[in-house]
């Protein structure tokens, strides 16, 4: 019953908790938001695929303590080539090969590539066997491949258990 009316009840209190941060506390602005925060997930459930579980939650942990580290540092990475005349820069596109084949997943990877400086997430291929990368600065393809599958994919595929 209680699953009827609040499909997902961890996003209706997160919203909620947005709602109220983000406008005046009052008891209209925390009405309308409990409202809102029940009936979006609410209208919105049935359309939403279900995705894999966390099956190991200290490696998700770790895994976006990670990425924060990686974004910091690549700042710098970037910053420094920007800085340097663009002859020493060897921009261009890669393709990664994949082991992961579950949608959420492949999701977190393309979004962990995009977010890091210096590296953009362009396209699968068709049989998403392949994630085309634009990098800022290619020197070595195969060493840039394997840290990213090292770094990034194989704690995916350890967390969602894929």
């Amino acid at each position: 019953m209680a699953k009827r009316f609040f499909p997902l009840p961890v996003h209706s209190c997160f919203l909620w908790i947005v709602w109220i941060l983000l406008n005046d506390f009052n008891a209209g602005h925390a009405i309308l938001g409990a409202f809102l925060a029940i009936g979006i997930p609410w209208l919105t459930s049935p359309v939403i695929d279900p995705h894999p579980a966390i099956r190991k939650p200290w490696i998700a942990i770790r895994y976006i303590l990670m990425v924060l580290w990686d974004i910091i540092i690549s700042n710098f990475i970037v910053a420094k080539q920007v800085l340097m005349p663009n002859k020493y820069l060897k921009p261009g596109f890669f393709a990664l090969p994949l082991d992961l084949h579950e949608p959420f997943p492949l999701a977190v990877l393309a979004s962990t590539i995009s977010l890091t400086p210096g590296t953009v997430s362009v396209d699968f291929s068709d049989d998403m066997q392949w994630l085309y990368v634009h990098a800022l600065n290619i020197d070595d393809e195969a060493a840039l491949i394997a840290h990213i599958k090292h770094r990034y994919e194989r704690p995916l595929q350890e967390m969602f258990a894929c």
